[in-house]
């Protein structure tokens, strides 16, 4: 698996896969739905974006999404080892995700936070440190 565009490598890090439920559910805790599953197109459909192909490959299909301080990089995979091995592999670059079964939502902070609202998901951060795009991270998992 190669990554096409150096700029995606930076932002396409996360952190493992959290195990679900991490939240006490109580007052005036937004409610994550339940995560979506499916293609690119009908996740993309999901946030009402139009994906810009960046790589169509048999093991990930990567696009990019938004517009401005909201784009995002939305990227499935054919299997869940696959996913594991791309997210072990981008973990250093730092960053925030959104991940889900087979798929991963990657941008800033508050972009990602917002898509849980329609994809669910999990949300995570990369390794701690400042990688060359210029984020910090406090590392670890929200979700």
């Amino acid at each position: 698996m190669r990554v096409t565009r150096p700029k995606l490598a930076l932002t396409c890090a996360v952190a493992a896969l959290a195990l679900a439920g991490c939240g006490s559910g109580g007052a005036g805790e937004e409610r994550v739905p339940p995560t979506v599953t499916g293609s690119l197109e009908k996740l993309a459909a999901e946030v009402k974006c139009d994906p810009d192909m960046q790589t169509d490959a048999d093991t990930i299909r990567q696009a990019l999404c938004g517009k401005g301080d909201g784009k995002y990089v939305l990227a499935t995979f054919a299997t869940d080892r696959g996913q594991r091995e791309w997210l072990d592999t981008a973990k250093d670059y730092g960053g925030y995700y959104l991940v889900g079964r087979k798929w991963v939502a990657v941008g800033e902070e508050r972009t990602v936070e917002a898509l849980q609202a329609s994809l669910g998901g999990d949300l995570e951060e990369g390794s701690e440190h400042m990688n060359s795009g210029g984020s910090h991270n406090k590392g670890g998992h929200h979700g």
